[in-house]
């Protein structure tokens, strides 16, 4: 449905991305897609041009998240949060899950940590 709306595919995936992780770089959505990465690098470059997303530099990485000087960025987060709602739960699940660093090896996996 969204690939109908923005006129590819990367380019539903790509902002599917963003909103779900907050941010990303080029590699890390080409692996959870397990799609291309030119496609991906496309997509990010275009919606950096039309304002939508802005870049910043980590270390080599570049890293792209929604730009909130975009005015239309709040209808676009509630379009991409709806279309999500409406994804099978494991990829849902799966998009929204950012884990950034390893779990303790003494932590059981279905141990919640306590809070």
């Amino acid at each position: 449905m969204l690939e109908t709306l923005f006129g590819s595919e990367s380019a539903a995936r790509v902002l599917l991305f963003v909103y779900g992780r907050g941010e990303g770089y080029a590699r890390q959505m080409a692996q959870f897609f397990d799609t291309a990465l030119r496609p991906i690098q496309r997509q990010l470059e275009k919606f950096e041009a039309a304002g939508v997303l802005y870049s910043r530099r980590v270390g080599r990485t570049r890293l792209y998240a929604f730009n909130p000087r975009c005015p239309l960025v709040e209808e676009l987060r509630a379009l991409l949060g709806k279309a999500l709602s409406l994804y099978p739960e494991g990829t849902r699940d799966a998009l929204l899950m950012n884990r950034r660093r390893p779990r303790r090896p003494d932590m059981p996996c279905e141990a919640a940590p306590a809070g």
